[in-house]
Parts: C-alpha cells; structure tokens; sequence
C-alpha cells in the first residue's frame, strides 16, 4: 500500500531537514551539496514570511519530499517564491505548486498585472512540463559563476586616483553601501528599490561582515563603485554586489574591485569564489567575470506566472 502524501507549513525547527533535502537536490543538480544551514534559517525567519501561511513541506511515509516558500517583499504585484522537489514526485510538486499559486494571489490581491516568480536551476529536478502547463514562462537566465584562487595572488594596483574602504566603520558606512547598490543596480532586471532597514533584511545583513564591504572613490567623482561579498558559505566566499556608477564604467573600476576581492578572500584561506550573474546584462558583466577568469558552475532561469485574479 503506497504511503499517503502529507502537507503542513514549515517551522523553524525544520530547518535542519529542509537544509538535508535542499542538499540532497544540489547534488544531483550541480554535482556537489552547496546548501549551508543559516541560509536555511534565515529564509525561515525572514520578517515578511508567515510560515504557517507561506510555507509548505511534503511528506509520504515520514519522508520530506518537498519544499515550498513564498514571499512579498518586492512592492506591489510581485511574489517570490522556492520551490524544491525530488525527482519523480509529481504528486507533491503539483500539491505545493497549487498551494503556491492560491497564496500568491492573496499576497498580490488588487495589484495589476502581478506576477509570481520561481528560480530553478536549468536542469532541476522538477519537472518543468508542469510549469509550461501551468501557464509559466522564463523570462530570464542567470549563471553561477565560479573561480578558483591563488594565496600567491598579490592584491591588484588600482586605477589612477582610486582610493578603497571597507564599510566596518560607523553605520553611516552601510548606508552609503545601501545607496551605492541601489543606484548601480536601479536598471537591472528585477531589481526592487528598498529603504536601508528592508534591504538589511533582505540580504540578511544584520550578521554581514562588514569589512568585507568595500566603497571605490575617484577624485572629482566621489564614491563611484562598491563590492559587497560574504564569508558565510561553506562551499565558497561570495560577491553578492558589484556595482560601478555609469559615468566611470570602462575606467576599470569593475575589474579592481573584481580581483581586489580575488586577494582578499585568497587571503582568508579561501580556495574559490562565486557570483551570480544576469546573461542579459547590458553592463557587460559576464564578459568582465570572464575575463578575469570565472568559469560558469551552473545555470538559473526565473520562471514567471502571471497571476490572473481568477487563476
């Protein structure tokens, strides 16, 4: 007699099994498990996630089979979601998808044209029959990038003028960061405009290292570039934010701040870096990462879903 499929919202305490599944689904889509547990807890206590009414996990026998997570935090007419299931588990894909689906109308009730995105890898282990069936598209593609480091890479010379601080001073630091980012990346595809406080909270910076943040000013020009990387993976150090003001961009202020984190992370023992990159960028980045030597790890498309009221 096969097992009956059950459903109920996450919990705090179920980070650690959350955590094991999302590392058993790496694993057969990148190779190796890349998952860490704070990343985890963070999602699930994230302050504009109700998990009693944002979450879901499958179960047959005992056994997680699925998770499923969304959230409202980009404005108006916008819901993000996660999405992770077994291979060959159809049931509970649809089951959380369905769930999914009815709570993101809810979230966006009463905004026009909202939509409900879904990141997966470009070979996941869902099914994507059942999302082009559902009515999703893709809309973008993104790649993870990786590149291995060298303690014997000396830290680069910078520009012409080109002076560098890290963001572990006072706090009006963090919010010249903030804004730094906010102006850089205000034209990329999917980007939210967040006061300081939200955007803390979306990336998780209350805990961030903040002399791994770096500012990039010119004389007569101010502060024109920012690096914004991270040291809490275990698989790797990440750059979450590189982002130079247009005005400068060509004057090698991108690639500086690029290799400048190469010889920091090296220098904290480090043995690879990574990013993620939009393919569609019309900065040039993903000519600028490989040029400096980064490699694609793998792909991501954001899949979408127009949330029409009536489903």
């Amino acid at each position: 007699m096969t097992d009956m499929l059950t459903v109920r919202p996450a919990g705090p305490g179920d980070a650690e099994d959350i955590c094991a599944l999302l590392n058993a689904i790496d694993l057969l889509e990148i190779g190796r498990p890349e998952t860490d547990l704070g990343a985890v807890e963070a999602d699930l206590h994230h302050p504009d996630v109700d998990l009693a009414k944002d979450s879901w996990l499958a179960f047959e026998g005992g056994r997680l089979l699925a998770y499923a997570l969304v959230w409202a935090d980009s404005g108006p007419g916008r819901v993000d979601s996660e999405h992770y299931v077994l291979p060959g588990r159809g049931a509970a894909a649809v089951r959380l998808l369905d769930l999914m689906e009815v709570r993101a109308r809810e979230l966006a009730a009463g905004a026009s044209d909202a939509v409900l995105r879904l990141q997966l890898n470009a070979r996941p282990t869902l099914d994507v029959g059942l999302l082009s069936g559902r009515g999703y598209r893709t809309v973008r593609r993104y790649q993870v990038m990786t590149r291995a480091l060298d303690p014997a890479d000396p830290p680069p010379s910078p520009p012409a003028g080109l002076t560098l601080r890290p963001c572990d001073g006072d706090e009006s630091e963090r919010r010249r960061a903030h804004a730094l980012i906010e102006q850089t990346f205000a034209a990329h595809f999917g980007h939210v405009d967040r006061p300081y406080e939200p955007w803390l909270d979306h990336i998780d910076g209350r805990g961030l290292d903040w002399s791994l943040v770096w500012i990039a000013a010119l004389p007569g020009e101010g502060d024109v570039g920012v690096l914004l990387t991270r040291d809490d993976r275990t698989s790797m150090g990440w750059f979450s934010h590189i982002g130079v003001a247009e005005a400068v961009r060509g004057r090698g202020v991108g690639g500086f701040l690029l290799r400048h984190g190469f010889a920091a992370y090296a220098a904290r023992g480090r043995t690879a870096v990574g990013l993620g990159v939009d393919t569609a960028n019309e900065t040039g980045a993903l000519a600028l990462y490989e040029a400096h030597g980064m490699t694609m790890h793998y792909a991501v498309n954001t899949w979408q879903l127009a949330l029409h009221s009536q489903g």
